[in-house]
């Protein structure tokens, strides 16, 4: 019977490893092999298994028949003034996903996607605008970092925000061995504190990666202080209302943030600050406020700049920690979802994950 060939890059580094061992074994190859192999996974990513060099010509043929190595086909890419660049990939079924990188004196930040589309219909989200297609495979997540570690020059990630298209914690069994990837010395090498999990507030998720004992930051979308507001911009708050949310991230043992877009003439008024403030030192929450993109507001007008200054200096006077997320890639389609939504449009024919 013949066995479908292995994807590498499917599998966390110490399984890649074992898989590599036993077919080395069997080759009758010397287990370092195994190690060369690996690092040219993740470390100093090959494209294929002929570009591995270092091995000899027929046993590169033969981990060719054992094993593959899937890569995403770059379909677009999009810079910034200010340096943002925006990759749309195209996946072996004809899906696409977004990858934005954004460079910040000497960090280089990554914002990946976790799904195709995303199926929690956020009232101001591009992502949501297009309905779900299906989750993402491991190496279609990591891959999208690995992808840009291929480019000419290389592009390569110090920071990971798992904020692009998708919720993360609905695809965990894929997420979580990409967190493995992404932080393993054996992976990428990025540190646990430089790896983000972006949630609306699924409460599974929140618990299953405060379970992990790496120092993975997490981020709650929070977008508006009260049940009544967040039901109508978030229909997933009916699953997860905002007093639980709270309470998973009370019980959360590192810091979290609460992201927060601001939407003009809804979220932004001094008691929202006052009810939003409430909610963070509930759970010693960070507030990140973040400028509605012009190209991803789906009908909503962004706050004014004075008036989330204003915004801002209300929480601050309720004693909790604020930012404002500074705009970037504001002359190319950097809202999470709108690339994808203006080459190919909202929404393809739904299938099942």
């Amino acid at each position: 019977m013949t066995t479908s060939p292995v994807n590498l890059l499917d599998l966390a580094p110490a399984d890649a490893r074992a898989a590599l061992l036993v077919a080395f074994a069997e080759f009758g190859q010397p287990s370092y092999r195994a190690d060369q192999v690996l690092r040219r996974l993740w470390v100093n990513p090959a494209p294929d298994f002929d570009a591995m060099t270092e091995l000899p010509a027929a046993l590169r043929v033969k981990l060719v028949e054992r094993f593959i190595l899937p890569r995403l086909t770059l379909a677009i890419r999009q810079s910034s003034t200010d340096g943002t660049e925006k990759f749309l990939f195209t996946l072996a079924d004809g899906q696409s996903i977004e990858t934005v990188a954004i460079p910040d004196g000497d960090r280089m930040t990554f914002c990946v996607s976790s799904q195709a589309g995303c199926a929690l219909a956020c009232a101001f989200c591009a992502t949501g605008a297009m309905g779900f297609q299906r989750n993402l495979a491991v190496h279609e997540i990591a891959g999208q970092v690995r992808e840009l570690a291929l480019l000419d020059p290389p592009v390569k990630a110090t920071n990971i925000v798992f904020m692009g298209m998708g919720e993360p914690m609905m695809n965990w069994k894929a997420v979580s061995p990409t967190l493995t990837i992404l932080n393993s010395s054996d992976g990428f090498g990025i540190g646990a504190r430089h790896i983000t999990v972006s949630t609306v507030g699924v409460l599974p998720g929140i618990i299953a990666l405060g379970e992990r004992p790496e120092q993975f930051r997490l981020a709650i979308s929070i977008h508006a202080p009260n049940d009544t507001l967040r039901q109508q911009l978030m229909p997933v708050n009916t699953k997860y209302p905002l007093a639980e949310v709270i309470a998973a991230a009370a019980a959360f043992d590192r810091r979290v943030t609460f992201e927060y877009v601001m939407l003009g003439g809804v979220n932004d008024r001094r008691a929202h600050a006052t009810e939003l403030a409430s909610r963070a030192r509930a759970c010693k929450a960070f507030v990140n406020l973040i400028p509605l993109h012009p190209g991803g507001g789906l009908g909503f007008d962004p706050t004014a700049r004075d008036s989330i200054h204003q915004f801002a200096n209300w929480i601050r006077d309720e004693g909790v920690e604020v930012a404002i997320r500074r705009s970037r890639g504001l002359d190319i389609s950097a809202a999470c979802g709108q690339l994808r939504v203006e080459k190919i449009g909202r929404r393809r024919e739904l299938t099942t994950t």
